[in-house]
């Protein structure tokens, strides 16, 4: 019989640090509810007010990620020792590598620049909405400008200031850029960014330029004769695709915001998507983008969220699983014998005339657009290499705030083909950097070719893998990617994990065979 004077042991210090780092992940994901909540439900006056309470929580997060009882079990554990001097499992190290880094970082940014930095965040988000409304760039000069400034302090804090660097071209760089980068993505750089997408656009543009030599214009009016989808009817099918992909709306759910998203983790994840009539294709494309977001997070070890163990690889990693099942899984003829009855049955209207062939060639319409979010597979990365020149020289230096919309539209017409009417059109279409968040948008690219990569490896694998989504089966995918992907967590970065799974460093290449096999045979 055990005493009822005696006591539970102490906690371990390794249990001590779970401890820590569980109060403060749930302090993160009610951040990231606060801020889904202010893009879905938050009433247009009360932004005042949610700044100040973004402020608040940004302060209680630092203050629990920086406390220094939480950096004394670190460097207790960092010596590679646990309980009664037993030594830590290869696991546990991560686990204490990664919160010594996280800490460190915290200790680095004073509690006036977090809190300031989050105020921003919130004033920035309905500083761009309102100014992407009205057309009214200059009147969100400013607030960009202020995000600048705060990144570049953020990077010197934690020791990303100084001198800038050199690209891999041998123009100037930024240290503070390569910070936001490795921010998003651990382990790369911008000269690394620049080497695979200068490959990339070698191949990308003279594809673009073939594709459009030989379009004979219908794709382009399949696509405009989609018109008139009920929206009600439109949430009905993307709700049944993304169940039937293995979204689980037990522990999430889908709204409505200005600019498609996805937040929270695997226990409580966030979507959303936007909807029009006369374009059904890309409120489903999107709930099907964010779907691969929500796949992730909910494929990630439950057990271990708060953990690197059960974190995230990087943005890079995270948008190769919303590409693959967009594009690679989307757009696909597979998925679409299996759907389009469906479709038709919920649209048949709308549909009447059009045949399966053109709604296939609708799907895959290649025509260049101003909007990244509307553009399609083979043009949408010279978009994000346009964005990723413009940051490199925002942060270089070579190209102030004020004279954006015009080198946007310059890069535009270099890239595109195509140069935007309004800043609407260019510069303000974007949410990304209304709250600092430099350095994501080289992301999509990346996750674009780690998308291709894992494809050619799963297909490789499992030969007959697309016979399963003609019978509307994305179990078998879903199942690879959770022990080759999402059960990995943080252990690897993205180019170490594409090396694990595939057998092969990153690459532009398999994007580019994967473009020319899906379209060529298209536009011939």
């Amino acid at each position: 019989m055990v005493s009822p004077h005696s006591s539970s042991p102490a906690p371990t210090p390794y249990a001590q640090l779970l401890s820590h780092l569980g109060r403060i992940h749930k302090l993160e994901t009610i951040a990231q509810l606060l801020g889904w909540d202010e893009q879905v439900n938050l009433p247009k006056g009360s932004a005042d007010l949610r700044a100040e309470q973004h402020a608040v929580l940004a302060e209680t997060i630092h203050a629990a990620a920086s406390d220094p009882e939480l950096g004394a079990l670190i460097a207790r554990l960092a010596e590679g020792k646990g309980a009664a001097g037993d030594a830590l499992s290869a696991e546990e190290r991560l686990v204490v590598r990664e919160a010594q880094r996280d800490y460190e970082r915290a200790t680095k940014l004073p509690v006036a620049f977090v809190r300031a930095k989050a105020a921003q965040s919130s004033v920035g988000f309905h500083a761009w909405a309102k100014a992407r409304a009205e057309d009214d760039f200059a009147s969100y000069a400013p607030v960009l400008e202020r995000n600048l400034e705060l990144a570049r302090e953020e990077a010197a804090y934690l020791g990303w200031g100084g001198d800038p660097c050199t690209s891999a071209s041998g123009e100037g760089g930024s240290r503070a850029y390569d910070y936001m980068i490795d921010k998003h993505d651990p382990g790369l750089s911008a000269a690394v960014i620049e080497g695979l997408f200068g490959e990339l656009r070698a191949g990308l543009v003279p594809l673009a330029r073939e594709i459009s030599e030989n379009d004979d214009g219908r794709a382009k009016a399949a696509r405009a004769r989609l018109r008139g989808f009920s929206i009600n009817a439109q949430r009905e099918f993307l709700d049944e695709v993304t169940r039937r992909l293995g979204f689980d709306y037990e522990h999430g759910r889908i709204d409505v915001s200005l600019h498609p998203f996805c937040a929270g983790t695997g226990a409580d994840i966030r979507m959303t998507t936007r909807f029009n009539e006369d374009e059904p294709l890309d409120s489903l494309f999107s709930a099907i983008h964010e779907t691969g977001h929500g796949l992730y997070e909910q494929g990630l070890p439950l057990a271990h969220h708060a953990t690197a163990l059960g974190k995230a690889a990087g943005m890079g990693v995270h948008e190769s699983q919303s590409r693959l099942w967009e594009n690679q899984v989307g757009r696909s003829r597979a998925f679409w014998a299996f759907f389009e009855p469906r479709f038709r049955e919920k649209f048949s209207g709308p549909l009447r005339g059009v045949s399966s062939e053109e709604l296939y060639l609708a799907v895959n319409a290649v025509e260049p657009t101003l909007i990244r979010v509307d553009a399609d597979e083979v043009t949408y990365n010279l978009h994000i290499i346009l964005r990723f020149e413009i940051e490199r020289q925002l942060f270089s230096g070579a190209l102030k705030v004020g004279d954006l919309p015009e080198a946007w539209a310059a890069l535009s017409r270099e890239l595109l083909g195509l140069e935007p009417k309004n800043d609407r059109e260019g510069v303000l279409q974007d949410v990304h950097w209304s709250d600092g968040a430099f350095g994501y948008f080289p992301s999509y690219c990346l996750g674009n070719m780690i998308a291709a990569q894992l494809w050619e490896a799963v297909r490789a694998e499992e030969p007959e893998i697309e016979a399963d989504f003609a019978h509307g089966d994305f179990g078998r995918l879903l199942a690879w990617l959770r022990k080759n992907v999402h059960a990995a967590g943080k252990r690897h970065d993205a180019l170490d994990l594409t090396q694990r799974v595939t057998g092969k460093p990153l690459s532009p290449a398999p994007l580019l065979r994967y473009l020319r096999e899906r379209y060529l045979p298209l536009y011939s």
